[in-house]
Parts: C-alpha cells; sequence; structure tokens
C-alpha cells in the first residue's frame, strides 16, 4: 500500500483549481441554474420505454405499486439514471447524497468493516434495514462489524456496494417499518433495487477522479447492453471494474516522532495512514433476463462481485509495544532466548524515563548473543500491518409468475446467495515464533461466509364487494428461509503458539490473531413465514391497509407482527397519512455462533480471551442466554401536498426497539470459576482468562421527521427543477445495564450522528446542455476518538464535538443526439473538512475519522459516455 500526502498540501493541486474554475464559467454561463439531483429523464428509445418501472414503487403495499405521492408511507423513488449520475461512485454514497436519513462514513481502521462500511438509516444500525432486488430479499454480507463506533457495533448487514449502478432502473426506499410485510431487518424501512429491463441498445462509460490533494485516484469502466430471449423476452448484462488509490489525511504520530528523535532507523513520516482504503480489481456483473410464455412469465436475475480492499492500521512503536518489543511498559527491552540459555538486559530508557538514544541500544542489540532475539534488530523503526480482504458476492435468482382464471396473480422463486470474505494482514509478525515468519510478512487469518437461501410463493386477489370504494385488494404469500455462516480457519502461522510464548511474546498474528481451528466451523438456522396484507378505499377518500405476518425460526421460535396503515385525501392536493406497526429483527447466525479467541501469557500462564457464542456452556456460567429477537414499535404521521409541477411530503416518525444486541463487557475467570468448569466437564475453561459474549441488552427510542419537496419550472429558458430535502433524528438509549453497555457507548449511539442532514438542489436542462448544484447541511456530531470509551477529556477520554458544515457539489454536461454524453464536476467544490482533530498527536488522525460528510476534501472528477 503507498502512503501518499501525509498531510493536506499547503496548496492547492493546480487542475483541482482549474476544475473549480471551469465549473464556475460554465455555470454562470448557464444563468447559474444546477442541480445534483436531475428528475429529467434522458431521451429513450422505443424499446426502453417499454419496459421501464416508471415512477410507482413495489414497496409500502404487497397489493398494488403506488407512486411517492398516492403512497399511505413515504417513499422515495429515485430514477435510475439520476442515481447513476452522483459524483461518487459507490452505491453506498449516492444513496447517502440522496437520502438525507441515510448515513454512511469512510472507515480508516475498523477491521472487516474497512471490507464492508457500516450504513445506517434513520440512525439505526445497517442490519435494521432491509434490502431488496427486484422485490426479493438480498442476502447480508459475511462481516460483523465488531468495531462500529458505538451505533453499529455487532450488527451484520448486507453489502450493496455490489452493484454497478448502471444496472439499476430505480431504486426505492420505503421510510418506514415494514417487518409484518417483508419480515425480519425491516425495522428503519426497505430499500428496493429495481434492476434495468432492455432487450436492445445499451451504453459504455468511463469515469476518472481524484481528490484536491492529488491522491485517491479513481477509474471505473462500465458497460452495458440489452438483447432480446426470443421474441417475447430481454437479457440486460452489465458489468463494471474500478479501482480506487488510497488517500492520507494523516500527522505524526507523538511516539513515532519521539522514537525517530532518538534516531531510530525506519520510522517513516507518517508512520500511520488514515484515509479511505485501497480498492483494487472492483469487478461487479449483473444479469437481469424476462421471459413471457402462454401460461407464465419467467424471470432469472443474479449478480456476481469481487474486490481486494486494503486498508490501515495501528503503528507498533518499536518502544512501547507489548508483547513484541517490550512487556515492562518500555522500560526494558524484550529479549527472547532460542535455545534456553540467559540473555543481557537492555534498557530502553533512562532513570527520568526518557528515550535513550538508538546508537547506544541498537549497539547492544548488536553485540546480544547468537542464541538472543528481539525484534528490534529486524524492525527497529517499529511497523503498522495493513488489514485487508478479498470478497465474492455472489447471487441469483429464479422465479414464474402469472395469473390464475383471470383474477388471482402469483409468483413462485427461488433464490441463493453467498458472500464470502477473506481476511489478509500485511506487515506483521506473530511474535511467539520469533525470527521463523511467513515470506513476506503476509498472514491468512481466516474469514467467513454467509449463505442463503429462499422458496417465496405469492398470490393475490382484488375481492369485489358492495361495501368499499373499489376492490379489497388481498395479497398472501408463504417463506421459507435457510442462513449458514461459516467461519474458516487461519493459516497456522497466524494462531499458532510459537516457542518464545513462555517468554513474554504475543501469540497469533499482531492485530488479528488467526481463527484456530477449535472454532472454525459451520453454523445454520432456517425458518418460514406466512403473511395475509390488504388494502381498500373505505371511501373515495380514505385507504385503510392491514398486514400481519408470522415468522417461526428454529433457534428461538415464533414471532408475530402487524401494521395498519391509513391515507385520507382532503383534496386532489391534500392528504393526511399514517402507519402503526410492530417488527423485529432477527439475531443472525453469526451473531449467535461468532467465536474469536486471542491468547496471551497472563500471570505466567498461557490464558485465552475469548468472544464466545452466548450459549456456549462458559459464557451460560456467566449469564449468557440464547439470543432473542430485537423488537420494535413504530408510528409515522406526514402530509402531503401535490399541485401543478410541485409536491411536498412531510413525515413525522417514532421507533421504539428493545432487546437490542450487543457485545457483553469480559468477564474474568477466577481460579475458582475455572475448577468449577473444569468439574462440569468443560474442559476448554482451562485455558480460559476473559470471556465475552452477545447479548440482548439495551433499548431505544428513535423520533425523527423527514422533508422532501420539489418544484419543476420552465426557468432560464430550460426545464429547471428545484429540490429540497432534510432530515431530523435524534436516538435516545432508554435503558441498559452498566457493565455491559458503557456510558460512552450511549453517547455514541445519542450523538455519532448529524441530528439534522439535508440538501437544496437544482437541475437546469436547456436541449444539450445541463447543470446541476446541490448545497449540503449537516449538524454537529459526537466522536469517541479511537474508541477510547470515556466521554470527558480530564478522564482520559478522547471525545470530539464536530462542528456543523455546508458542502456544495457542481457538475455541468451535455448529451448529444448521437448518445454522446460528457460530464465534469466537483463533490465538496469548495473542499470543506472537518476542523483538525484536537487529539491527532495520538494516533495520527489529522481530523476527526467518523466526520458525516468525510475528511478528504473536495473530489473533482470527468465521465465521459456513449448509449445505443
Amino acid at each position: 500500500m503507498t502512503h501518499l500526502n501525509p498531510g493536506r498540501l499547503p496548496a492547492r493541486h493546480s487542475l483541482s483549481v482549474g476544475v473549480r474554475l471551469a465549473l464556475a464559467a460554465a455555470m454562470l454561463s448557464a444563468a447559474g441554474i444546477a442541480s445534483a439531483q436531475s428528475q429529467t429523464r434522458a431521451p429513450q428509445s422505443e424499446e426502453q420505454r417499454t419496459t421501464t418501472l416508471g415512477t410507482v414503487s413495489v414497496l409500502g403495499s404487497r397489493t398494488s405499486p403506488r407512486s411517492e405521492t398516492t403512497s399511505a408511507v413515504p417513499i422515495d423513488i429515485i430514477e435510475g439514471e439520476q442515481f447513476h449520475n452522483q459524483p461518487s461512485v459507490d452505491v453506498l454514497d449516492k444513496l447517502r447524497t440522496l437520502i438525507p436519513s441515510f448515513n454512511v462514513s469512510t472507515v480508516p481502521i475498523d477491521d472487516a468493516a474497512t471490507l464492508v462500511r457500516p450504513a445506517n438509516l434513520r440512525g439505526l444500525p445497517p442490519d435494521s434495514t432491509l434490502v431488496l432486488v427486484n422485490g426479493k430479499r438480498r442476502h447480508r454480507a459475511a462481516v460483523i462489524t465488531f468495531l462500529g463506533h458505538g451505533l453499529s457495533d455487532g450488527s451484520q448487514g448486507p453489502d450493496i456496494s455490489v452493484f454497478p449502478s448502471l444496472a439499476l432502473e430505480q431504486v426505492e426506499v420505503l421510510r418506514d417499518g415494514a417487518a409484518a410485510q417483508y419480515g425480519s431487518d425491516a425495522i428503519a424501512g426497505v430499500i428496493n433495487f429495481g434492476l434495468k429491463r432492455l432487450e436492445a441498445g445499451g451504453a459504455v462509460e468511463a469515469f476518472g477522479g481524484q481528490f484536491y490533494d492529488g491522491d485517491g485516484f479513481t477509474q471505473q469502466y462500465s458497460a452495458q447492453v440489452g438483447l432480446p430471449l426470443t421474441a417475447n423476452g430481454f437479457a440486460t448484462l452489465t458489468a463494471e471494474w474500478r479501482t480506487a488509490d488510497p488517500t492520507s489525511r494523516s500527522v505524526q504520530r507523538d511516539d513515532a516522532a519521539a522514537a525517530a528523535a532518538a534516531g531510530y532507523p525506519g520510522v517513516a513520516n507518517p508512520v500511520q495512514v488514515w484515509g479511505s482504503p485501497e480498492t483494487d480489481h472492483d469487478l461487479k456483473f449483473v444479469a437481469n433476463t424476462g421471459l413471457s410464455t402462454e401460461v407464465a412469465d419467467l424471470y432469472l436475475f443474479g449478480n456476481y462481485a469481487r474486490r481486494e480492499v486494503i486498508g490501515g492500521f495501528y503503528y507498533r512503536d518499536p518502544t512501547t509495544r507489548a508483547g513484541v518489543y517490550t512487556n515492562d511498559g518500555g522500560e526494558t527491552l524484550l529479549i527472547g532466548s532460542l535455545d534456553g540459555g540467559a540473555c543481557p538486559t537492555v534498557a530502553l530508557r533512562d532513570a527520568n524515563g526518557n528515550l535513550i538514544p538508538y546508537a547506544t541500544v541498537g549497539a547492544q542489540v548488536a553485540a546480544l548473543p547468537a542464541n538472543c532475539f528481539t525484534f528490534l534488530e529486524s524492525l527497529p523503526g517499529g511497523f503498522t500491518p495493513n488489514f485487508g480482504g478479498e470478497m465474492e458476492d455472489r447471487a441469483i435468482t429464479a422465479g414464474a409468475k402469472g395469473m390464475w382464471a383471470g383474477s388471482w396473480s402469483w409468483d413462485f422463486s427461488l433464490s441463493w446467495g453467498r458472500n464470502d470474505v477473506d481476511f489478509f494482514l500485511l506487515n506483521t509478525v506473530n511474535a511467539s515464533q520469533g525470527p521463523e515468519q511467513p515470506a513476506g510478512l503476509r498472514f491468512n487469518p481466516g474469514g467467513n461466509v454467509q449463505t442463503e437461501r429462499n422458496v417465496n410463493f405469492d398470490v393475490g386477489h382484488d375481492i369485489e364487494n358492495g361495501f368499499t370504494d373499489g376492490p379489497i385488494r388481498l395479497a398472501m404469500g408463504a417463506e421459507w428461509r435457510e442462513e449458514e455462516f461459516e467461519i474458516k480457519a487461519g493459516d497456522p502461522a497466524s494462531f499458532g503458539i510459537g516457542p518464545l510464548t513462555q517468554q513474554g511474546f504475543s501469540i497469533g498474528s499482531n492485530g488479528f490473531p488467526g481463527f484456530n481451528p477449535r472454532i472454525a466451523g459451520t453454523f445454520s438456522r432456517d425458518n418460514w413465514a406466512l403473511y395475509v396484507d390488504a388494502e381498500a378505499r373505505l371511501t373515495p377518500q380514505f385507504l385503510l391497509a392491514a398486514a400481519v405476518r408470522h415468522e417461526d425460526y428454529s433457534d428461538f421460535g415464533g414471532t408475530t407482527n402487524w401494521k395498519l396503515t391509513g391515507r385520507y385525501d382532503f383534496t386532489e392536493a391534500f392528504a393526511l397519512r399514517g402507519a402503526i406497526n410492530t417488527g423485529f429483527r432477527a439475531p443472525t447466525p453469526g451473531q449467535a455462533n461468532v467465536s474469536q479467541v486471542t491468547s496471551a501469557f497472563i500471570d505466567g500462564e498461557l490464558r485465552d480471551t475469548a468472544t464466545l457464542p452466548p450459549t456456549n456452556p462458559v459464557a451460560a456460567f456467566y449469564g449468557g442466554e440464547p439470543l432473542t429477537p430485537e423488537e420494535s414499535k413504530s408510528a409515522s404521521l406526514g402530509l402531503v401536498w401535490v399541485g401543478e409541477g410541485w409536491q411536498t411530503t412531510l413525515d413525522a416518525y417514532r421507533i421504539e426497539v428493545t432487546d437490542r444486541i450487543a457485545r457483553s463487557t469480559d468477564f474474568t475467570l477466577t481460579d475458582a470459576d475455572r475448577a468449577a468448569l473444569v468439574a462440569a466437564g468443560i474442559g476448554e475453561a482451562a485455558t480460559l482468562s476473559r470471556v465475552g459474549f452477545f447479548v440482548n441488552d439495551f433499548d431505544t427510542t428513535t423520533t425523527g421527521v423527514d422533508l422532501v419537496t420539489s418544484l419543476n419550472t420552465e426557468h432560464f429558458g430550460g426545464a429547471t427543477t428545484y429540490s429540497l430535502a432534510a432530515n431530523w433524528n435524534r436516538t435516545e438509549v432508554d435503558s441498559y445495564t452498566p457493565g455491559i453497555i458503557s456510558e460512552a457507548r450511549v453517547k455514541k449511539l445519542e450523538g455519532s450522528l448529524p441530528r439534522t442532514k439535508g440538501y437544496f438542489s437544482l437541475n437546469h436542462q436547456r436541449e444539450v446542455f445541463n447543470a446541476n448544484l446541490r448545497v449540503n447541511y449537516f449538524s454537529s456530531f459526537y466522536e469517541d476518538h479511537l474508541d477510547s470509551d470515556v466521554i470527558l477529556a480530564e478522564e482520559g477520554g478522547l471525545p470530539i464535538h464536530g462542528g456543523s458544515a455546508v458542502t456544495v457539489d457542481a457538475e455541468v454536461g451535455w448529451k448529444f443526439e448521437s448518445g454522446l454524453y460528457f460530464n465534469v464536476g466537483a463533490q465538496n467544490l469548495f473542499d470543506k473538512v472537518p476542523d483538525e482533530n484536537p487529539w491527532g498527536g495520538v494516533a495520527g488522525a489529522r481530523y476527526p475519522v467518523h466526520a458525516p460528510y468525510g475528511f478528504n476534501g473536495g473530489f473533482y472528477y470527468a465521465r465521459v459516455g456513449y448509449r445505443f
């Protein structure tokens, strides 16, 4: 991994200045009209028009599609071209730009969360949002987010970054609880990705851009083709390939500066990089096919994706790193004997606690007998591991749908999905193995696999009657699902107990010890569900809908949930809508069975510190119980105004979630506890020192308001759209168990996201020219830097109270009748970055690493493509 700029360049990259000037000139030439969200469709061929989804959503009702302004619950419908043309390339970042209540941050140093970034809808964790593709449930990722900075700790959500945005016809976001309709995970809402259905034509496109500081160069190439599948079908194929260079927004760590000043060789500057990780070989492929027959409409769609991500890790100081360089707080050097003979003592600090110059220490190291080993000889400047992973994602769904007797609709589908992650560490050591390290200092600590299988059967029927204004629309269905979570063992070097263990050297690949064969295995569960959903207009103005769903799980039993939705249209322009519902999120097999054991030499003995399944006998000894679902109650109330060329929706919501899942505190096994467990036949307790496990523990209440409005005009000689969207959101922790959930975790749950987020945008379309301008607002946020778990600085914590911010995005482009198009733009045009981190010297981060608008600054880009 290349270490790029250690901080922000004192003078801006000349090309970035040119981009800003060019954009300003183009915007002025277009009368200053621009917006980041065009609502105007590109010209479409007849084949494209016959297969488009239009501006209706399959969400919110299982009975019939509706538009966003006629639905009884809040739904955002984002057209595929509008979604694709956002300045970022990752689907997660596009959603963050377009949906104010959706948040995702860059994750520089967070173990597996570097590979699958946690995203939050309405302030809830990633696994509280259900993801669908063409209306079918999407499998979750294999990554459990152990380091989620309070809000996402322990979550296991889906990876939605595996889709090329060019493949999407539209994206629908249901901002309302929907577990009674769609099942587990739909507490915060539902996101549905609708795939394009082209039987002719296609597109090719190239994208390139980088940050104003001259790093993070990103290139992406996309291609799409629509093919006829006989005379009555289609096959739409989309591929995308991307690479993204890393960024660095770092300063030198204080301890590294001190080591360098003392003459320690090989101390890089900066020694630890905080920035966006490096993404390589990011390949995505999506196929969507359909075929109409006299009996039924057949469909088949799926995806394949793979990528490699390499992120940073924490620096190992050659004068303080326990288990590698020292074991007495940095007073003396840790020296191991390779043959059992005696080794001399080498001091690292003098009597006043000051570092002894390396010239003195190095001379003593060079004079050590041949049987004495120290890492200061081979890695005198310390080392900084790189954590990475190789992800592979595959999914396929096949089905058929049609009509019975002209009035009963039916849909039968089978789906399979698999997310496979293999971790690796570079530039680190298994200290207990002494000089015997793997080639290239590379370790493979194992990985995780998530596999899901689904079977669905849905039917619908309109019941004509004399009591309602129109038919009662009825939908019913059944579902069976199986989930598997696999822990793959690492290579022996990643978990091995080397010969220097008894002399105090740490075990396993330093930074992320490998999964040993004892904890490797596959864990599964299955469940079945039945649901019924009905809606009707009791009067021409009053729509009422109800849904109930029962699910039964093999590991914890059954749960029944319901939803009641209503809408009253006072006039054609004004309506009141609302919903109340219960919901749930089933604990995943990964959360229920995850095991990770780290070994250390404690009190003269080799001991293990473990995260164990809550049903493990050792965990049960300390109160562990089988996990149960998180349960929710939510309500929403909204207003809808619609006029000629404009629409406004205002929705308030309240979500209460009980029994949320968290990792417990670590319990220390006393000698008496250990003896009792061993006597009870639990032999593994003999080597355990501390244990923790997942547990249902705390309750929260989330309240908020969403405002979405738009106006279409013919201003400035062309079609001009003004849009405003904003979200206010607050989460409060109602109850928790001290010792399992800390006060610092509560603070992060309640303050890590901005309470207010929104944007105002303009889009101008005139003949072949278009211009976009967006102004984004983020209110203040709280960050517990480095997860110090302490709220106040005077208590030894590292709190950051980040201020509010405004950023600006701008783009100009041209679309020609030939199909050629070109865009140039900038995200964060005026290069807004957070206030500098007051604790930057502790670990080298120049800015708060979880600022809601990022810390990389301005990004300029160009996009060129051709539609045929």
